[in-house]
């Protein structure tokens, strides 16, 4: 337990890196595409601005849910780091949704004269700074099994992926496609969106204590792995935050002592917690042929 809280303390270090770069490119880059009258570049601008708010919300849940467990929240508050990737993924899609508008309605009513070309390399900036940090938080994110920074990471990845889009789109409107610039512009608002609801799902999945069928299924073949399991009748899982909470039901054979019984389930305990980084698995152990209505 004391090692997912040291873990949770690395995570904080990926949302500050993403809060640090995207204060720096939303200065940037809607600073620079006012001035160069870009409407793409003031998308992704403003798309940085709220992942600095997404970031902040996410630094926020790291640290609470690394408080320890108190009279109202006898089991941790682990469910604080899934909480506040939900509360980013709303914030997101809100954000989507307006550059949407923003580009649909600049396409009718902005001027045809194309963005001056330094909105170009203030997006090709963007994309490089974004990427790098990208591939930085995914690594964390993998290495310490973290909801809340692979939201950040995701996050990261759509807002390269942005800056990408809005320099093609600059770049294309310099050689007689203004209406390009808009057109990226609304592209940048569909993939906000996309990485919101991802977000979303996976958030939503884990407070309502969902689990996918092949988490279960690859926690079920492990417990068959183990000598003397003969069958595994029943496996539940839930979330709190990002660590798993294992209950299952193994049969053996009805001829083994108590404590070879004991010994069996221990075992088990043991395989699951070490490959599927649980932190608590309970083995429920009945004889061979017994059915749940016995």
């Amino acid at each position: 337990m004391e090692e997912r809280y040291k873990e949770l303390k690395q995570g904080e270090r990926g949302a500050q890196v993403s809060l640090v770069a995207y204060i720096i490119l939303a200065i940037l880059k809607l600073t620079m595409g006012i001035y160069a009258g870009s409407v793409a570049l003031r998308a992704d601008g403003l798309n940085n601005v709220t992942d600095v708010v997404v970031a902040i919300a996410v630094l926020i849940g790291l640290r609470v849910s690394q408080k320890p467990p108190d009279k109202d929240h006898p089991y941790g508050h682990w469910k604080a780091e899934t909480v506040a990737s939900l509360v980013a993924s709303f914030i997101i899609m809100v954000v989507g949704i307006q550059v949407m508008i923003d580009a649909v309605t600049s396409a009718f009513t902005g001027t045809t004269e194309p963005p001056n070309v330094i909105a170009a390399w203030v997006g090709a900036f963007g994309f490089v700074v974004m990427f790098a940090v990208y591939l930085y938080t995914r690594k964390l994110a993998k290495r310490i099994n973290s909801h809340a920074v692979e939201s950040v990471s995701k996050d990261n990845l759509s807002d390269a992926l942005v800056s990408a889009g809005a320099t093609l789109g600059i770049i294309g409107s310099q050689f007689g496609l203004p209406w390009l610039d808009p057109l990226l512009a609304f592209v940048v608002g569909v993939i906000i969106c996309h990485t919101a609801w991802g977000i979303f799902s996976k958030s939503s999945l884990s407070l309502t204590d969902g689990v996918d069928d092949q988490t279960l299924d690859d926690i079920k073949e492990t417990a068959l792995a183990v000598e003397k399991v003969n069958y595994v009748t029943d496996v539940k899982a839930r979330y709190y935050g990002s660590n798993l909470i294992v209950d299952l039901v193994i049969q053996l054979d009805h001829s083994l002592t108590f404590t070879e019984a004991h010994d069996v389930s221990t075992i088990v305990e043991d395989q699951i917690t070490e490959k599927h980084r649980t932190i608590d698995v309970h083995v429920h152990v009945e004889p061979e042929g017994k059915t749940n209505h016995e």
